[in-house]
């Protein structure tokens, strides 16, 4: 029997590491803006075309190579940062393992230009999925120049596996985003297809921020500043009323080195606990120094995990900080001890006088004595014709909707009664009304148990049929603003309202460009309450980045669906019994009157056999 263990080919191992390293485009935009970091550059360029898909260029100032090392970097382990395991305990760089250039050029077209101050000629080099092409001399500016196009076109499977331009250009913005924010002495610029998508100048840390995502943080973010022996924390974090409703902005920066970090980010959520909503998420970009031996970084392909030797001592200093920042920014009430309290009774009106207190005593009263408690009854109104064809009335055009079907349980009632049930308890409308819990569900009676109803779920399904039905019609119905808002964007955010502004005016919206990254909003949807335009924008952006593309979708019908989130949001959550009944009809009248627009139940049934078990 022949051996059957023996060593894969290079270029075989070569993209069996490419799998692990570069997922997707924005992960070979990670490695080489890194590089270039490293490289001791001053200025770096991104130029990316269809998403990364076709062409992923960066050019740095940096130092350059020599021929010998310009073509020995694209070997595999072949690094300039390590030489023994020793210094894998003080690592400084970004990059060490060796692995990125020769992953990225197993599976794309490369071409490598390079040249070093002292030299009089650069060096190009050309590769084709781990097939050396042909080395040449070439006249280049100082620094490097990495060309990678058709990414994936030997690995047809893995090109497939990608998504839309749209979603995969979020991900390499966010990779952009993560090396410019801790760089801020590095001249930075982003082309996307052409058009200048950031351009950034050298700067401070704070400049820096406002420079990529805009003017509107610049009275958003409040300083954080710790110094200790263990750790050293400076950044930002966002004001508590600013917090949003999606983990977008949280950056973890560590050595220089973005990192993700659930227990310290615990820390920091903890910290805004009792001033932000439950739902919502605090921003923040927090820089942590430490002694490099006290981190391991070698512990993930991608290098966005450490481990720390003292993590919980970190932990209390990075949540004391944060408090700390925002107590001395006045966010939390204080207390003033040192005020004599005497001091703040308002002075005497001019004729007033002290009027000296008196008790008023009950000679008759005994302690010992048992008073009956009164009895207090609610007087019920009576049962009549008059209200049963009220409550007909508000019902009787619903009889005909059907529930979608769905599993139902063995001792609950299947949901597509309960509209039948609701109706037939008009005889009972004198004793059950529906109302509101915890200021937020409906609960109401049937024949057959309690219905309970999310109200904002409700007003989602709602909203999202309405918006849905204006798809189909030319003009969508809009209200025209009569002072006009203007709303100034992220430059990445920019892009996408203009590329999707078909898909929005069927919404109901209707912009125009306004200059730098700014827009003037005309018109809203008709069922669009007037009022704060940009947190609008921001969180229809935001459900729109953060929803996965499963390529079905059409990209009006995600549009709509992140409004509808929005629009629900912001309804009140305080209902009267009209309201509640008005929102009930609404949702009854339905295509889907169970479910919100992303599967998650609106109501539910409990049975009253459930219930008289529950009490025995």
């Amino acid at each position: 029997m022949s051996d059957l263990i023996r060593l894969l080919p290079d270029s075989v191992a070569n993209q069996i590491a490419a799998g692990e390293v570069i997922q997707r485009p924005a992960s070979a935009v990670k490695e080489l803006l890194e590089n270039a970091v490293d490289a001791g550059a001053t200025q770096i360029k991104l130029i990316i075309k269809d998403a990364g898909k076709s062409l992923i260029q960066v050019i740095d100032n940096g130092c350059g190579m020599s021929e010998r090392d310009a073509r020995m970097c694209f070997e595999r382990h072949a690094t300039s940062k390590i030489e023994t395991a020793n210094d894998l305990l003080s690592i400084h760089t970004l990059g060490f393992r060796g692995e990125a250039l020769a992953s990225v050029a197993s599976i794309a077209q490369t071409e490598l230009r390079s040249k070093r101050t002292e030299d009089e000629i650069g060096t190009s080099i050309i590769i084709e999925g781990s097939e050396f092409k042909g080395q040449s001399p070439v006249s280049t500016p100082d620094g490097t120049s990495i060309s990678i196009k058709n990414l994936f076109f030997n690995v047809p499977a893995r090109r497939n596996f990608l998504k839309s331009n749209t979603l995969e250009l979020k991900y390499i913005v966010e990779e952009f985003l993560r090396v410019a924010l801790v760089n801020p002495e590095i001249v930075f610029t982003f082309y996307n297809q052409e058009r200048i998508l950031h351009q950034v100048p050298a700067s401070n840390l704070k400049q820096r921020l406002v420079a990529l995502l805009g003017n509107n943080y610049n009275q958003r973010l409040i300083p954080v500043d710790q110094e200790t022996g263990i750790v050293n924390i400076h950044g930002f974090i966002g004001k508590p009323e600013f917090a949003k409703k999606t983990r977008g902005e949280q950056y973890f920066f560590t050595n220089g080195r973005f990192i993700k970090n659930p227990y310290l980010h615990h820390a920091i959520e903890n910290a805004f606990q009792q001033l932000i909503p439950k739902d919502a998420f605090p921003t923040y970009f927090i820089y942590m120094t430490v002694d490099p031996q006290t981190i391991d970084v070698n512990i993930h392909p991608t290098k966005t995990e450490i481990n720390f030797q003292d993590i919980r001592s970190i932990y209390a200093i990075l949540h004391a900080a944060i408090r700390q920042s925002i107590g001395k920014f006045n966010i939390t009430p204080t207390l003033d001890f040192e005020t004599e309290p005497s001091m703040e009774i308002p002075p005497l009106p001019e004729g007033g006088t002290v009027r000296q207190p008196t008790i008023t005593v009950d000679p008759e009263y005994n302690p010992f004595e048992k008073k009956v408690r009164p009895q207090f009854e609610i007087p019920l109104p009576p049962r009549s014709k008059g209200n049963e064809e009220q409550w007909k009335g508000l019902y009787d055009p619903l009889k005909d909707i059907h529930f979608k079907a769905g599993p139902e349980p063995q001792e609950e009632k299947s949901r597509q009664h309960v509209l039948a049930d609701w109706d037939t308890e008009h005889e009972a409308r004198g004793t059950i009304l529906p109302f509101q819990a915890l200021n937020r569900y409906i609960v109401g009676a049937t024949k057959s148990g309690v219905v309970i109803i999310d109200p904002q779920r409700a007003r989602e399904r709602i909203f999202y049929e309405r918006l849905l039905s204006t798809l189909e019609q030319n003009r969508p119905p809009m209200q025209h603003q009569l002072h006009p808002q203007t709303i100034q964007l992220a430059p990445e955010d920019f892009e996408l309202v203009m590329d999707m502004k078909e898909s929005f005016f069927k919404a109901g919206f209707d912009y125009r460009s306004f200059g730098k990254n700014t827009i003037v909003v005309d018109a809203i949807p008709a069922d669009c309450e007037e009022g704060n335009m940009t947190g609008l924008f921001e969180s229809i952006l935001e459900g729109l980045k953060s929803g996965t593309d499963d390529g079905k979708t059409k990209l009006q019908t995600r549009v709509i669906l992140s409004l509808a989130k929005s629009m629900s949001a912001s309804g009140r959550q305080k209902l009267q019994p009209k309201e509640m009944e008005a929102l009930v009809e609404q949702l009854f009248a339905c295509s889907v009157p169970d479910l919100a627009p992303d599967g998650k139940p609106i109501l539910m049934l409990i049975g009253f056999d459930e219930l008289n078990k529950k009490f025995k």
